[in-house]
């Protein structure tokens, strides 16, 4: 009898058992109490390893690492590379061969569990343009080694003319002109469009102009000249000496003092002055560092380039140096202008037609003519500025301050300027629009005019020393939409310079707050019968 009950205990046991396994399975096929488990069981985990294991990676990437994410979704290899510190290096893995621009996908395709290679490859797409090249890069050419003399005397121009043919071959590359020396440069021409991109012009000596007559033949528009290149920098601590006295000043027949020889000279120069340093055709362009001086004419020029900058440079001429511009654009689009000092004969700049987008901040001017739009429409040309900002601007003792210019008989439109923040220290005339622009001792009055419309004047302040405002717009066609806001410009007596009140004809807008001195001749709101078209109908 003990035997059988012990039997039959025990066969009720397996049953038992056997029940309670069946029910575990069961629930288990129907996912019940899987997903709210935060503590899996190893049979669990091994049972949903390639899964659970992806999960875990995506946890571990809350984790702090000096790595960016290659993508939202790793693969099983990028998933590998979070798990290791990322030591970014200038170059790949040599042994890896890296895709220059690969897309997300062909990042996270490595099966190597080795992180370099997958956190490398996936990081080379930027979201954002590249940064500036850095001072040299790739091949170094330096003019010295293709012939260059350095000593002020010899011609260097067939030096610098090789040294830029083997950049212009190699691209991503350097021309070094080195520290210390000085090279006599002819009128020279560094242009594509065959060249590769991305060339960096490295100036730490000096360039001097040559100063005879027989150089510069019957005259050119240029001397140094960079054309139809895409990617080409212009940077360093040195100088380009235009050595435009040759030019600005004629010797006096009657001093005994002077050279003969020096004289005649200066007599056969020739009537077309050269401007330094012109792009034309360029994308992409800067120039930073380097310091322009003495130009014969204007001493930087952008011709139909888009995408410039001009920062940490300095330009200088005598004040008495006759259209000696400072920074000289034309039919050019997206360009940044900052942290430079301009002193010259001229427009510290000048914005012709065909400039939209150009942004202008944290220039000193003086002496000069000021910052300048225009002159406009000559000719009875059309003439095309917009969207053009002037701000954080110190201006000394300058002709003008800020001025926008046009001739009568033009036509066009000048549309959305903003002036804001320019200090004016001993300025004849800080705020200017002149419709009525003319170089001659008379010009023809004619009816069609460049429009002007949409400029707004903020934080001008300062002291004048002929008149605060001059507002002279066409009878045809007023100025529209000119606003004040924290004018307040105090005279300062100059001997012989007599001071004028604020001028104001045909010139319509808003007074936002009071003005020192007040501009009551400001015509509030628009112009009657005007129907200005769009910048998209004129331009």
């Amino acid at each position: 009898m003990k035997l059988r009950a012990k039997g039959l205990g025990l066969l009720l046991l397996l049953v038992l058992l056997a029940l309670c396994s069946t029910i575990d399975v069961s629930e288990a096929r129907r996912g019940k109490h899987w997903r709210p488990r935060s503590s899996p069981s190893s049979s669990q985990l091994k049972k949903g390893k390639g899964k659970k294991s992806t999960s875990h990676r995506q946890h571990g990437s809350n984790r702090p690492s000096s790595k960016p994410p290659v993508s939202s979704t790793p693969s099983p290899g990028a998933g590998k590379g979070n798990q290791n510190p990322y030591q970014p290096s200038p170059s790949p893995t040599p042994s890896v061969p890296v895709n220059p621009s690969p897309s997300p996908a062909n990042g996270s395709r490595h099966s190597s569990p080795k992180p370099p290679p997958s956190c490398g490859k996936g990081h080379q797409q930027p979201s954002q343009p590249p940064p500036p090249p850095p001072a040299t890069q790739g091949a170094v050419f330096n003019v010295v080694d293709f012939g260059a003399k350095g000593d002020g005397v010899t011609d260097d121009t067939k030096a610098f003319e090789g040294a830029w043919a083997a950049a212009c071959k190699q691209g991503a590359s350097t021309v070094l002109v080195p520290p210390e020396l000085e090279f006599l440069v002819g009128p020279i021409s560094f242009s594509g469009p065959y060249c590769k991109p991305n060339i960096i012009f490295q100036l730490e000596g000096t360039i001097l102009a040559p100063t005879s007559a027989k150089a510069w033949g019957s005259g050119l528009l240029q001397w140094l000249e960079f054309t139809k290149l895409n990617g080409i920098v212009i940077q360093g601590n040195g100088i380009i000496n235009g050595r435009g006295q040759q030019w600005w000043t004629y010797a006096n027949p009657e001093d005994e003092d002077d050279d003969d020889t020096y004289d005649v000279e200066l007599e056969r120069m020739p009537q077309i002055k050269p401007t330094a340093l012109r792009f034309y055709g360029s994308f992409n362009v800067v120039v930073a560092g380097i310091t322009i001086v003495n130009s014969s004419q204007c001493h930087l020029k952008f011709d139909n380039c888009q995408g410039v900058m001009v920062h940490d440079m300095t330009i200088s001429s005598p004040e008495n140096s006759l259209n000696t511009d400072g920074i000289h654009l034309q039919n050019s689009k997206d360009v940044s202008i900052h942290h430079t000092n301009m002193a010259c004969g001229d427009d510290c700049i000048s914005i012709q037609t065909g400039c939209s987008n150009i942004n202008i901040h944290n220039v000193n001017c003086g002496p000069g003519h000021g910052i300048s739009i225009g002159g406009l429409g000559r000719d009875n040309t059309k003439a095309c500025v917009s969207n053009v900002t002037v701000r954080d601007v110190n201006m000394l003792r300058t002709m003008n301050g800020v001025r926008i210019k046009t001739w009568q008989g033009g036509v066009g439109l000048v549309q959305d300027i903003r002036f804001s923040n320019i200090q004016v220290s001993e300025v004849q005339t800080p705020i200017i629009i002149d419709q009525f622009y003319c170089d001659k001792s008379t010009c023809r009055n004619q009816t069609s005019a460049v429009a002007v419309s949409g400029v707004q004047y903020e934080n001008i302040r300062g002291t004048f020393t002929i008149k605060p405002v001059h507002f002279a717009c066409s009878d045809s066609l007023p100025c529209s939409g000119i606003s004040l806001t924290g004018v307040q410009l105090r005279p300062v007596q100059v001997p012989h310079y007599h001071l004028n009140n604020p001028f104001c004809w045909q010139a319509f807008g808003e007074l936002y707050t009071p003005t020192v001195p007040p501009i009551a001749c400001l015509q509030i709101g628009k112009p009657a019968g005007n129907n200005l078209q769009t910048y998209n109908d004129i331009c």
